[in-house]
């Protein structure tokens, strides 16, 4: 599966970062190293000095970073599949005190025609007093789904295609030290629901569980969050987690009445102290209550970032509840920060249907590489080669890493 989304992490110093400094010091030298990124390097390329020169950005309260990427890859649920990728990255107030907001936006369009083009964004307020997170998209997706449980197999595929319009909005208010509470309402719409495959191929879960031809899911939203992190694009080190619930209202437009909590913890370590290179920890768990549509049900992939399952296929397992847990070491390869490689493993399990048991792991693990965009905001390409059970593989392409 080919994703591409918001900015999450990176490969250096976050205090200097913070500070619109270019420099890190590296663990085996009290000298500090010039960083680079893809901007010097065309530059370089493009300038008559051949010198070893690179730029160097000041940050500045709204002055805004810019990132633009191409992207492509290949997977068994999309075939081919290309996108353009764009960022702002900027501060609304003074970066010593204020963190990196970013809006992201890209267009994808796949072999298998699927399209998905989303806006998202995380604004921060002078000194965090507001964080303001936007999650819109809209999507045209033919796929695959496997039924329920983690007895799903990929001969049972049926193939199904709809149209899935987006609109999550987030408000939340510091009230102590990266402590955050908010407010916000969540809609998703689904119509021209389809299922491609012959009757009599249907998969039986979907038969059982029941799909329908359209289905909406509305309500408001409740978090609670906590955010040490300096800057969400690139953390070096940091807390975060946020507990969100959201009741969904048949009073206010949904199918059914029925209610998720999204409970979403990352940490992450500078290891060894000092170098650029970071150990992190994710844990996601993504729970029911009530009968959700089938299409809204926890699944692979199907996360805010669409990254959750690394090695598997979008939405190769789903049911009413999802547990899930990935390590990541993201170490640098070039002490100038242009390059860097990662090693991940990962592991989830969904609940049986109807019983609601966990019963069994799928676990996943792979590489990957790191092409710094732009030194200033942190924005990597992400280029992951993930492995799971039974064949499963994929390329993974991300602005920004994974978490």
């Amino acid at each position: 599966m080919l994703t591409v989304n918001g900015l999450q992490a990176g490969n250096y110093v976050i205090a200097t970062q913070a500070a619109g400094l270019d420099t890190v010091a590296t663990a085996d030298s009290a000298q500090k190293v010039v960083q680079k990124d893809l901007i010097d390097v065309l530059r370089k390329w493009k300038s008559k000095d051949k010198s070893d020169s690179v730029r160097v950005p000041k940050i500045r309260s709204g002055k805004p970073i810019f990132s633009l990427v191409p992207a492509g890859g290949y997977t068994l649920s999309s075939g081919l599949t290309g996108s353009l990728n764009a960022n702002i990255a900027f501060y609304t107030s003074n970066p010593k005190t204020t963190n990196i907001s970013s809006i992201t936006t890209n267009f994808i369009y796949t072999e298998y025609k699927q399209m998905t083009i989303p806006v998202q964004a995380n604004i921060w307020t002078r000194h965090n007093n507001y964080n303001f997170v936007v999650d819109w998209r809209f999507f045209k997706y033919p796929q695959d789904t496997y039924g329920l449980g983690m007895d799903s197999k990929i001969s049972d595929a049926t193939g199904l295609k709809y149209k899935h319009l987006r609109l999550h909005q987030t408000v939340l208010k510091k009230i102590g030290k990266s402590f955050f509470v908010g407010l916000g309402f969540a809609y998703d719409k689904r119509w021209q629901i389809m299922q491609t495959n012959k009757e009599e191929k249907l998969n039986q879960d979907i038969k059982d569980y029941g799909l329908g031809h359209k289905s909406s899911s509305v309500g408001p939203l409740v978090t609670v969050a906590y955010d040490s992190r300096t800057n969400s694009i690139n953390p070096l080190k940091g807390f975060y987690s946020n507990v969100q619930f959201r009741p969904n209202m048949t009073a206010l437009g949904s199918t059914n009445n029925w209610q998720a909590v999204v409970i979403d913890v990352r940490r992450y370590f500078n290891f060894p102290q000092g170098s650029q290179n970071t150990l992190a920890f994710w844990n996601y768990n993504w729970l029911t209550i009530g009968k959700p549509p089938y299409l809204d049900l926890p699944a692979t992939g199907w996360d805010p970032t669409t990254n959750i399952g690394r090695g598997y296929i979008q939405g190769r397992f789903r049911s009413t509840n999802l547990l899930y847990f990935e390590s990541e070491y993201r170490f640098a390869l070039t002490k100038n920060g242009l390059f860097g490689g990662v090693l991940f493993a990962n592991a989830q399990s969904v609940s049986d249907w109807p019983s609601k048991s966990f019963r069994r792991i799928a676990p996943a693990g792979g590489l990957g590489i790191r092409i710094k965009v732009n030194k200033t905001s942190g924005a990597n390409i992400a280029i992951d080669y993930g492995f799971g059970m039974d064949g499963s593989r994929g390329l993974f392409v991300n602005l920004g890493e994974v978490f």
